[in-house]
């Protein structure tokens, strides 16, 4: 997003405040996987990946059903936003919502709680934005 004197609420994304970005996009990230290693950001919402700064950290929460985790096509994907140096907080295994039991059920929120807190301490940013 551009600044602009017509635009008061882009102001705030011109300070770059932020000290962390979370993806936490539920059973959609199987879709959003392929347009954010592809950079084909259509999707409301992923488009602020490509106005990160990427010195700053950048957490992923995959989740999508057992089945799709498990193509290699996912992996691939997962891979790529690792080498762009996103951190992945990786899925868990339960009985998904889908009737499935496996791996693909986005992370606990405590845990991405705690991991958001991790990255926020190892990069000296502790405030809050």
């Amino acid at each position: 997003m551009e600044s602009s004197a017509s635009s008061p609420a882009a102001a705030p994304l011109v300070k770059r405040q932020f000290h962390v970005l979370v993806g936490v996009t539920g059973s959609v990230a199987a879709l959003k996987l392929p347009l954010l290693v592809s950079r084909l950001l259509d999707i409301p919402g992923t488009c602020v990946i490509r106005a990160w700064d990427c010195r700053k950290p950048l957490l992923f929460c995959p989740a999508m059903n057992t089945v799709m985790w498990e193509h290699p096509i996912t992996a691939q994907q997962v891979g790529q936003l690792k080498a762009f140096g996103y951190v992945e907080i990786p899925c868990v295994a339960k009985k998904l919502v889908c009737g499935d039991q496996g791996l693909g059920a986005m992370a606990e929120v405590g845990t991405i709680v705690g991991k958001v807190e991790e990255i926020l301490f190892r990069h000296g940013g502790s405030q809050q934005s």
